[in-house]
């Protein structure tokens, strides 16, 4: 039968000599589960001598979805991914390398985030299959939304991800013909044009694998001569697409690393010296002129800015020392002076070579080694003591002037600078000593919330707790973490507690709460005591004799009760423009139960945010906070026709969760060609 409507996803294979791994290749794309009618599969063979060729048309008779195409050899994989791309008809291309392949649920996830997000590019999950190294660290925990700014989704250029076409077409992309770094310059301006980046983290996407006969172009394709083009591309496709400024040297920087001084410690010693020396070390040598700004050289480590600095001062001898040495090097210790740790290199301080200090400076790359073992409440008043232990890396034991730093989140008041007690400090009772930490490395700090600020109490926001540690004579700041975790995975806060009103003047009661961040950082939010909300919601459904018309039930307090007319049901969408309805009240089982009934079909297109809101009561001084509707599994979606819309079906939707925790729903006409197309779609399943 013929495709009545355009896949979601063509899924591109390039494969030359890929037998025996391209069958099981083939197969995971063929067997996902995002549906036969979603998926196109262009395998291009670009000619293979090995059995390659006859292996893909075996397949392809047995699949219709699967397109084969035979070309001549290209020298490298961007040539039968560009045939690909001139071919795929679907809203998204995946490009899968012949020695990999997908897990099961793979596409489906990543077009479902793609969509919900409304993302460009989308990150599923890489595994490495026989010891090939894949990405870890950006996979850490799922992205519904983010960018190459403020995640680690450009330490992996490589293609193998989810592309929305139309981005492709808008760029004008296609693969260099380079044998090697072909893909990263096209991964690069994808990233840097895309409106959005996912990251699937909680599913295994992607299996990569080496091949059996060893021939991957990574492998065959190492040398130096096959890596210049690529990586000069990166470079320009940088500065072509971000202006100047720390986002570009940010960028940049993994270029610098990877691209620039990598190769300098590792392939090009290997090089004909005569090669080494008047083919690629001019080029070497004019990037670093051109793309290393201070801003780059600062973030990247001492071995990469003593290359940057040979580079920049055209000392080719000196820099092809360096690299022969490098391994060897990196062992070499450290010496502490005023306040600096430095990299004992030989070129250190060696007046022959005149090489600056900042070129060997670790001291803000040295690890801080340290834990909050416990955090608890001693006494009855606010009084909350810590206790861990930390280390600086390859530095003696914590100095007394160690300070515990409270920093406010995103209010202006200057830090709160605490002293410790260091040294053999006992650990309080129940704490996790496993690690048994040098007793040099202990701390401990009791912090009186009441009294922290100078004698005043601690002031209302979130404060981040930091640690700055001090060991002979050197200062590391660090943010204070618990690294252990109960056996869920999770961390156990200190319980809330409500501080003392008497040194709060003109205050009323106010809580503390101690608590860890997802990444385990400690922090502690101040906040006044919360008022018992006005009214607690039991039921959210959609009334099945009324389309469209949401109902919200549930009991006030008495002091509600007493003034039921004040409250109100509330629909507000994102331009600030609401829709309230009244309560019905009546007596239930002992206390007033309350009903409301909001029309959502009368609402105009747009997401809105649905609250319970109540006036100020007599001798009250400011209104109560809205209480949220809650959000429940078993709300789901709704659909009416709009009689006064010339009779167009509309839906409602429940999105995830708004402000505080409310419900927010979606409403807008249903398009028409989508619902279509999901019916022909089932007709045809």
């Amino acid at each position: 039968m013929p495709r009545t409507t355009p896949p979601r996803v063509s899924v591109i294979i390039p494969a030359y000599n890929s037998m025996p791994e391209l069958t099981k290749c083939v197969t995971s794309a063929i067997e996902q589960t995002l549906g036969p009618e979603q998926i196109e599969i262009i395998a291009i063979d670009d000619g293979s001598t090995d059995g390659t060729a006859e292996e893909l048309d075996r397949l392809a008779r047995a699949c219709s979805r699967l397109r084969v195409v035979h070309q001549p050899n290209s020298g490298g994989a961007g040539g039968p991914r560009n045939t690909g791309l001139d071919l795929a008809t679907g809203d998204y291309v995946f490009f899968l390398d012949s020695d990999d392949y997908l897990g099961p649920d793979a596409l489906r996830r990543m077009v479902t985030t793609a969509d919900e997000n409304r993302t460009d590019v989308v990150l599923g999950k890489m595994v490495s299959v026989g010891g090939r190294a894949v990405p870890t660290a950006v996979f850490s925990h799922n992205q519904p939304r983010t960018d190459v700014f403020s995640s680690l989704a450009y330490r992996t250029l490589g293609c193998w991800k989810l592309f929305r076409r139309s981005l492709i077409e808008r760029l004008g992309l296609r693969f260099p013909p380079y044998r090697n770094c072909e893909d990263k310059p096209f991964t690069a301006a994808a990233y840097l044009n895309a409106d959005g980046i996912s990251v699937v983290a909680d599913y295994d996407c992607y299996y990569s694998r080496n091949r059996q006969n060893g021939n991957n172009l990574t492998r065959t394709a190492s040398a130096l001569v096959h890596r210049m083009d690529g990586t000069r591309l990166c470079f320009e496709t940088v500065a072509r697409y971000v202006e100047p400024g720390p986002r570009r040297d940010r960028i940049m920087r993994r270029h610098v690393e990877w691209e620039l001084c990598g190769p300098l410690r590792a392939p090009l010693p290997r090089e004909d010296e005569r090669e080494a020396r008047e083919r690629f070390y001019p080029q070497f040598r004019e990037w670093a002129l051109r793309y290393v700004t201070d801003g780059v050289f600062q973030q990247i480590a001492p071995p990469d800015r003593l290359i940057v600095h040979l580079l920049r001062a055209d000392r080719y001898e000196d820099l092809m020392t360096v690299a022969r040495h490098a391994k060897e090097d990196e062992t070499r210790g450290h010496i502490v002076d005023k306040g600096r740790v430095y990299w004992l290199h030989p070129f250190f301080r060696d007046p022959l070579k005149a090489v600056p200090d900042a070129c060997f400076d670790v001291t803000d790359r040295l690890p801080v080694h340290h834990d909050l073992t416990d955090a608890a409440w001693t006494g009855d008043g606010g009084r909350l003591r810590l206790s861990g232990h930390a280390r600086i890396d390859s530095l003696g034991p914590l100095e007394p002037s160690t300070r515990l730093i409270l920093r406010p989140r995103g209010f202006a008041h200057p830090d709160l600078r605490l002293p410790v007690v260091v040294g053999a400090t006992p650990y309080l009772p129940g704490a996790h000593t496993g690690d048994s930490p040098e007793p040099a490395a202990r701390f401990s700090a009791v912090l009186d919330l009441d009294a922290v600020d100078s004698g005043a109490p601690l002031g209302d926001g979130v404060w981040d707790l930091h640690l700055e540690v001090h060991c002979d004579g050197v200062g590391r700041t660090v943010r204070l973490r618990q690294a252990r975790t109960d056996g869920d995975g999770g961390r156990t806060d200190p319980a809330p507690r409500e501080l003392r009103t008497t040194s709060r003047t003109g205050r009323g009661p106010t809580t503390a709460r101690p608590f860890y961040t997802p990444h385990g950082n400690f922090s502690v939010e101040i906040r006044p005591t919360p008022a018992e909300p006005p009214c607690h919601v039991t039921e959210v459904a959609w009334d099945p004799s009324a389309p469209g018309t949401l109902v919200v039930g549930g009991r006030l307090t008495a002091e509600a009760a007493r003034h039921r007319e004040t409250m109100t049901l509330r629909a507000e969408d994102d331009t600030g423009l609401a829709r309230e309805t009244s309560l019905h009240c009546a007596p239930a089982g002992g206390h007033t139960g309350f009903t409301a009934r909001l029309p959502v079909r009368e609402l105009p297109p747009g997401r809105w945010t649905l609250t319970l809101t109540a006036s100020v009561t007599p001798g009250a001084d400011e209104p109560h906070a809205p209480v949220p509707v809650p959000v429940t599994t078993t709300l789901t979606g709704t659909r009416w026709f709009s009689a006064s819309r010339l009779g167009r079906p509309y839906y409602a939707k429940p999105l995830p969760r708004g402000a505080h925790g409310a419900l927010v729903l979606r409403v807008a006409p249903v398009r028409l060609t989508v619902a279509l197309r999901r019916r022909l779609r089932a007709l045809l399943n």
